[in-house]
């Protein structure tokens, strides 16, 4: 065995990670902490919230998707670019009607016949379009204790305090609860919200909402557009709807994580700046014993403060009962990073991601909007400050050493710019693109992160001689990698002795000359793996220049 082998295994700085110190989930994934039957229960209803519907199976005879994942689809279970249609009537004093009667305020987009197709009626004078929310950490925010979320309202200054909206699962009629989900906090539950969704979205039917919608409004076509009996959502062989199923699916969702989780110079910022009086950062969840372990008595940080604000001319001028026209539930920021649109009409499309902050931020400041203060706040900034709390919202969402930022953890994360061999051995703070890697917290990158580096590596294990320690590990704690593709060398023959003679010579240069530039596959001249044979490839061979040993 090498000696740095031997150093790597009995020297106490290299010991694995504790859980406390591991990665946190990845958007997409299920919370960490949950049981073998939960993590089952996540993934039969991961199946089932990508099952596409037909008419068979109760589609329509309306609907705007197939699926849920066809909406919530970034990644699947988080927010999606897919828009919906609203509308309604205003009338001259300011009243709003949805007009329920003629299949209001939803437009469904699709339907199983020509016959049955939803239309916009000519009186409508209101018309905008919602994005689709995600559905990220749902089971952790229907855990924030009610008292709570009232706290918040209470607490906050009268010129941006919002409103709780009092609603009733429909699940558990006639008990009032704080509306959290939805644009205009309409549902208090994750099974109400499910219920609802598959109603208006997909037009399936189940026990919470057994009746059908009808296209526009007309309930004599729904004999002519709809053949499967009510309520069409059928327990499985297990005993489980599709509604219970897709509930447990969003139930067990993991939040986004955060990548510093904390101490960035832009969240004092931020909440200097007066963000933080709506996007509630820290709640936790209740202590409550008939909550799952993995979602009981847990802090959490998703940005939001799950109240009714009045944003003015930038809200969507649709009522929903007590929800006016202007009205808007703060969405949690947790996960910001990849959403893309932005708004809750999508109109913030395209771009960068500091492009696209900086035109919600402006979006804050509209005639009327109780985020007028802030948006000028925020403009009164200096240009570093300003930088440095669109760095701390381009941390909601970051996976654990991603240091790129493209949502995978791979080699370039090892050794390209801000990846972790670029970082290792530096003292770091929070505000500097090394944090990504600190996963433990400690100030530095070092052989206590790498650990937890390869088991959030996305190309899967290595271990080339078979020893327990991933490939990735031993080079961080000193082996050779000089062609830099994540394999020690002495695991490998000679790497840069393309024609495999045995030497290092004039003819390995010319075959790697030859196959200058990007190679897609199989040029032996690409001695780093990258795709590219250039000087880098070059430099590796000529560091291996002569015999082989």
């Amino acid at each position: 065995m090498p000696s740095f082998r031997i150093a790597l295994l009995v020297t106490s700085a290299w010991t694995p990670l504790a859980i406390a110190d591991s990665a946190p989930p990845r958007m997409g994934e299920p919370l960490a902490g949950l049981t073998a039957s939960e993590l089952v229960r996540f993934d039969l209803g991961r199946v089932q919230y990508e099952r596409n519907f037909s008419a068979e199976d109760g589609l329509g005879p309306v609907f705007n998707q197939t699926s849920c994942a066809s909406c919530h689809n970034a990644p699947v279970g988080g927010p999606g670019a897919q828009q919906v249609t609203r509308f309604g009537r205003m009338d001259k004093k300011g009243g709003f009607d949805p007009l329920s009667e003629l299949g209001g305020s939803l437009f469904n987009a699709n339907s199983l016949s020509e016959e049955c197709a939803d239309e916009i009626p000519a009186i409508a004078n209101v018309t905008t379009l919602r994005v689709t929310p995600g559905a990220l950490g749902f089971g952790l925010l229907e855990a924030i204790p009610d008292a709570d979320i009232v706290a918040v309202a209470a607490a906050q200054d009268e010129s941006v305090r919002g409103v709780v909206r009092w609603t009733e699962a429909l699940e558990k009629p006639g008990v009032s609860r704080v509306g959290k989900f939805g644009w205009k906090a309409q549902l208090p539950t994750i099974l109400s919200f499910s219920a609802d969704a598959s109603n208006q979205e997909l037009g399936l039917t189940t026990r919470l909402l057994p009746d059908e919608n009808p296209p526009k409004g007309d309930e004599s076509l729904l004999a002519l557009c709809d053949s499967v009996p009510d309520p069409e959502d059928i327990a499985d062989a297990e005993g489980f709807e599709f509604l219970d199923r897709v509930t447990d699916f969003q139930r067990f969702l993991a939040a986004p994580p955060q990548m510093p989780p904390t101490g960035m110079t832009g969240e004092t910022v931020f909440n200097a700046a007066g963000c933080g009086a709506c996007h509630t950062p820290q709640f936790t969840t209740a202590d409550d014993a008939s909550l799952e372990g993995a979602i009981r008595n847990r802090t959490i940080r998703p940005y939001g403060d799950f109240l009714l604000h009045d944003m003015g001319a930038a809200a969507d001028g649709i009522a929903d009962g007590p929800a006016g026209v202007r009205d808007m539930r703060t969405p949690p920021l947790w996960g910001v990073r990849t959403r893309n649109p932005m708004w809750h009409d999508g109109r913030v499309l395209g771009g960068t991601f500091e492009e696209r902050v900086r035109e919600v931020i402006d979006l804050h400041g509209a005639a009327l909007s109780q985020g007028q203060a802030s948006a000028s706040a925020f403009d009164a900034l200096t240009p570093s400050d300003q930088s440095a709390l669109i760095a701390f919202l381009d941390s909601l969402g970051r996976a654990a050493f991603d240091g790129n930022g493209d949502g995978h953890v791979d080699l370039f994360d090892f050794y390209g710019v801000n990846g972790f061999m670029t970082c290792m051995g530096s003292s770091i703070g929070p505000d500097d693109p090394c944090a990504v890697h600190d996963i433990d917290v400690d100030g530095d990158v070092d052989l206590d992160d790498v650990t937890e580096f390869a088991t959030e590596f996305d190309d899967g294990w290595f271990d080339c001689n078979e020893d327990g320690i991933h490939d990735l590990v031993e080079i961080a704690a000193g082996a050779a990698d000089i062609d830099f593709d994540g394999v020690p060398d002495d695991c490998q023959a000679c790497v840069a002795d393309i024609d495999d003679s045995g030497d290092v010579n004039t003819d390995d240069l010319l075959t790697l000359l030859a196959e200058w530039g990007p190679c897609a596959s199989g040029c032996g001249g690409d001695l780093n793996s990258d795709g590219v044979v250039g000087v880098d490839d070059l430099l590796v061979l000529v560091g291996s220049w002569g015999p082989c040993e």
